[in-house]
């Protein structure tokens, strides 16, 4: 049985290393596309690394016996992300290819929502799945946020470290761990961020309009916030005596950590608390 384990555990962090060199290989196909200059390349090589590094050290202590579809499917995405953030830091040295840029993009949205499902149809859900795709969410949306603050303003930025600043401020502040209510609103206005930054960074539009539609993705974004801190707030509140101090929520499983979407409160909290329950991955960002 113990020969087993080990066989299994070896096959599992091989799946992590045949990302690591497919991210490469990413990165070596827009090298030749397109010449990534220097800054690309590190910076993607960089992604590559950590990601690798983090993923298998939390798949080592999660002592999962199989990597799952699922999680290929995120692992898939997070090979897109490389391929984003190393085109968006090269964009600092040249104009990025705009279409090549909204591809990859593109593709990395729309699996978004196709990991998830793989994980309830297979049964394969899981605290580090939950966490995989929730860090690879946000580090997207911090991309895209920076390569878009490039031409709208360094105010863009709010959006992409948002998420982040909710989790350190959790990390002092026990009463944010506090699992929310499923909404729908929530979900649309998470799933509203990479579109709207997208959009914006397509730069088909005028500045001002450019300007417009990320400044409703941030107003969205910041009312989903205070929304849900609020109802945190008053919940902690409501739930404990007079006096008496305020204690950490005990932390929930993977099926709760699944139902939340990416860059709101609901996803930052439930990253937290699937980081409590297992303290499995660390962030790949942040």
């Amino acid at each position: 049985m113990a020969l087993n384990n080990t066989f299994d555990a070896r096959l599992v962090q091989q799946e992590t290393a045949v990302g690591a060199g497919v991210q490469v290989l990413l990165l070596a196909v827009l090298g030749s596309a397109i010449g990534l200059g220097p800054a690309g390349w590190l910076t993607g090589l960089a992604f590559a690394i950590a990601s690798w590094a983090v993923l298998s050290r939390a798949l080592h202590r999660s002592g999962l016996r199989s990597f799952g579809p699922a999680n290929r499917v995120t692992l898939g995405r997070a090979t897109l992300v490389g391929g984003v953030t190393a085109l968006v830091a090269d964009s600092f040295e040249s104009a990025p290819p705009v279409t090549l840029l909204v591809a990859l993009t593109s593709v990395a949205l729309i699996l978004d929502g196709v990991d998830g499902k793989v994980a309830r149809r297979t049964g394969t859900s899981s605290a580090l799945g939950a966490r995989f795709d929730m860090e690879v969410d946000a580090f997207l949306i911090l991309v895209l946020s920076v390569y878009v603050s490039m031409s709208l303003g360094p105010w863009v930025l709010l959006i992409g470290g948002m998420r982040y600043a909710f989790v350190a401020a959790a990390r002092f502040q026990p009463w944010l761990n506090a699992p929310l209510p499923p909404s729908t609103a929530r979900k649309t206005v998470a799933a509203a961020q990479g579109v709207f930054l997208l959009a914006a960074g397509a730069d088909l539009l005028p500045w001002a309009a450019n300007a417009a539609v990320v400044g409703l993705a941030l107003g969205l974004l910041m009312w989903s916030f205070g929304r849900d801190v609020l109802w945190l707030w008053r919940t902690s509140r409501d739930a404990r005596p007079a006096g008496a101090p305020t204690e950490e929520a005990s932390p929930v499983g993977p099926e709760r950590a699944v139902e939340a979407p990416s860059g709101t409160v609901g996803e930052a909290a439930q990253g937290v608390r699937a980081e409590q329950a297992g303290r499995v991955l660390e962030p790949i960002a942040g």
